[in-house]
């Protein structure tokens, strides 16, 4: 039995921000884009009071800083939470 259901564009834009990050890495508007994915989503979640998954969104965007000209320096923490918040949304759907 599910714990709760997420909304179609919740799950979207989550599965949309994983394969952003991946691309982030080494492209600045990519990771502008997962960024404002990001802060979307956050809302979203706070609107639909999912607060563990919005504490989770809002741990990543902490340490999510894009900075033009140079590499993300938080690539690897960052993609750790990304991989670790889609197994825990799987897990708690």
């Amino acid at each position: 039995m599910k714990k709760h259901n997420l909304p179609d564009d919740i799950e979207k834009d989550l599965k949309n921000a994983a394969i952003l990050h991946e691309r982030a890495v080494s492209d600045y508007e990519k990771c502008l884009e997962f960024n404002k994915t990001m802060s979307n989503l956050l809302v979203k979640l706070e609107e639909c009071e999912n607060d563990k998954l919005a504490d989770k969104v809002m741990g990543i965007l902490v340490e999510c800083n894009p900075k033009a000209g140079s590499h993300c320096d938080k690539a690897t923490p960052v993609g750790n939470k990304m991989k670790t918040l889609g197994q825990w949304a799987i897990r708690n759907e």
